[in-house]
């Protein structure tokens, strides 16, 4: 089992030589999800060791371009290398026409079946799950509709207490009811399963705010994240233009990760006015101590940084 996380694109509209548009690859137990997909997002794939046909899973925010114009590219290169199995797309209900209006002019039907999930809910709401994650969608405040994801670990197995379970004599029929953390009948006896587990592992999420500016539609979405991303476009000097474009400064976002206790913030997004992010994180380290910043090829294992 893992959960990892590497940012594809760390960027704002405009790319640059040193950051790509948005975009950032998860791995949660063995689900590979793409969150956001700016132009040549399947470029940096490639450059950074990941199959592109891995993925089964990718979330837009929204449908400004820098967050979705490479889709339609990584498609195409799915289906010209032969993908084969399903492929499911969460996103704003104005997707799925632009993405079949592509595929329709290229004159080539896909070798691979693409499910659209529309995301259009006011709250937080499961869009996913299965019997190891659960991804959540809730609303952003940007100049369109706009959503964040949350990705969740679901409660893991109690581990096994090898020494007790032998002493009992218990079989390995036994093992999967202890390790769900059901209780055995033996004899006509009751065995708590406490006497032969220890407590599982945390479960972890991770929480994704792309362009927004803050408001309290999403506290309860980002409260105790592990790990929270959100966009901090601009420095406190662009202030007055975060408000114009309804995006977030480096201190907007930490206050908001401080204020919902979120245990490590990750802030990106940056404007490429600026040359580099370390004025940003000098903003966000002044409320939030607990902040990095998204580079692109940057890798994170999320069980490692809950624990520096």
């Amino acid at each position: 089992m893992s959960f990892s996380i590497c940012i594809l694109g760390s960027g704002a509209a405009l790319p640059t030589g040193q950051r790509a548009p948005t975009a950032q690859y998860v791995e949660c137990n063995n689900r590979h999800i793409l969150i956001d997909c700016g132009e040549g997002t399947q470029l940096q794939l490639r450059k950074f060791g990941i199959k592109l046909q891995r993925i089964s899973h990718i979330l837009i925010s929204h449908l400004h371009g820098d967050h979705f114009f490479g889709l339609p590219g990584l498609i195409s290169s799915m289906h010209l290398l032969g993908r084969n199995r399903g492929l499911t797309i969460y996103g704003p209900t104005e997707l799925q026409s632009l993405l079949l209006s592509f595929i329709e002019v290229g004159g080539h039907k896909l070798c691979f079946d693409i499910k659209f999930v529309v995301t259009e809910s006011k709250s937080l709401e499961t869009i996913f799950e299965d019997r190891l994650i659960e991804i959540q969608s809730f609303p952003l405040k940007h100049r369109i509709h706009t959503w964040g994801y949350r990705i969740a670990e679901k409660a893991k197995p109690f581990h096994l207490n090898a020494a007790a379970i032998a002493e009992f004599g218990l079989s390995l029929e036994d093992l999967p009811k202890l390790k769900s953390g059901i209780n055995l009948e033996k004899n006509g006896k009751i065995l708590q399963f406490e006497k032969f587990t220890f407590p599982p592992s945390p479960s972890l999420n991770y929480v994704y705010c792309s362009d927004t500016k803050p408001w309290t539609g999403y506290e309860k979405a980002i409260e105790h994240a592990d790990l929270m991303y959100h966009e901090a476009t601009f420095t406190d000097q662009h202030s007055d233009r975060a408000k114009q474009t309804y995006h977030s400064t480096a201190k907007q976002a930490a206050t908001m990760a401080q204020k919902m206790k979120v245990k490590n913030l990750m802030i990106g997004h940056f404007s490429s006015r600026y040359d580099g992010s370390d004025q940003h994180l000098i903003e966000a380290k002044s409320i939030f101590e607990r902040t990095i910043c998204a580079e692109d090829g940057l890798w994170i294992d999320l069980e490692k940084m809950t624990h520096f």
